[in-house]
Parts: structure tokens; sequence; C-alpha cells
């Protein structure tokens, strides 16, 4: 197994869980959005603000294309990473992509005190996070395992990806 990617909606736990499996596994973490904001010298705010979603995609696309050629990484993509076909395609080449999940009601509750998430700057709702989250659905359905993460402990995700990972 090259890489562990982890893919989900804002708020699943991508971050949290990458970074302690990533431990767990004696790999790397790399974050996605930490690489754009680090290659560009600005926040992902800003991005969005500055040059719109577009640019911010293409950006998106040259990190995944960089971590896909990595070993022994855990990488934690952003939450609209898998809508491009090339970034899917690159993340299953590059190693085991995990799906993580959680309910609505959960991801609301996750992100109520977070101010970087900037398609959501307009619009927190509920019915505006189902509506993206189903968008999205059938980007997320292509992962190779997915771990509803709703009501679980980041240590109980991790255990459940490494004993996934083992059985492989």
């Amino acid at each position: 197994m090259r890489n562990v990617i982890l893919t989900g909606f804002m708020g699943t736990g991508k971050s949290s869980v990458g970074r302690l499996l990533a431990h767990r596994l004696d790999f790397r973490y790399c974050d996605l959005d930490a690489l754009i904001v680090e290659e560009v010298g600005i926040s992902i705010n800003e991005i969005f603000a500055r040059h719109g979603e577009p640019h911010f995609r293409a950006l998106e696309t040259e990190a995944v294309r960089s971590v896909s050629r990595e070993e022994r990484c855990v990488v934690s993509t952003g939450g609209g990473a898998v809508i491009s076909p090339e970034n899917r395609c690159l993340l299953r080449e590059a190693g085991v992509v995990v799906n993580l999940t959680a309910s609505v009601d959960e991801v609301c509750r996750r992100l109520r005190e977070e101010t970087d998430r900037p398609l959501l700057k307009d619009d927190r709702s509920g019915e505006r996070i189902a509506a993206m989250m189903a968008e999205r659905e059938q980007f997320y359905a292509d992962a190779e395992l997915r771990i509803d993460t709703t009501g679980k402990s980041v240590e109980d995700v991790v255990a459940e990806i490494i004993g996934y990972l083992e059985g492989r």
C-alpha cells in the first residue's frame, strides 16, 4: 500500500483522522489544502475571494498530482477534490481511498464555529449542507472504503481504517 487517501465532505473528520492515522501507520501526513496555501502564500478563503472556485480547483488538481507521486503518506483532501474525474483517477492510483461521512446534523455541529469554509460563507444551513453533500455523493461513493464518523471518536475511526488495511 503506497498511501491512504481520505476523502469526504468538510467536517467529516479528514484532518483529525488523517493526523492520527499517519502517526499510527508511521506515515507522513499531507493536507491538500495546507499544501495549496503553502504554494500560493494566501489562505483558501483569499484564493476563493480573489480568484474564484475554478482557480482553486486548478490549484487543487496540481496538489493532487504532486501527492499522487508520494509514498507512505496519509493524504487529507479538500471536500470537493473528488469532483474532478482526473483527481479521482490520480487518487485511486495513489493508494487506498477512504471516504469519511457524517450526518448533516453532525457536520453542522462540527462546522458551527469554523470561519474558514468559503463555500459556506453565505449559507451554513442544514439545507445547504445537505444539498452539497447530495451533489457530491456520487463522487464520494467511488471510494474503496466508506466510514460514517457520526458519533465516533477519532481513535475509533482510525482503528476501523487500520483494521480494513490489515485485512486487505
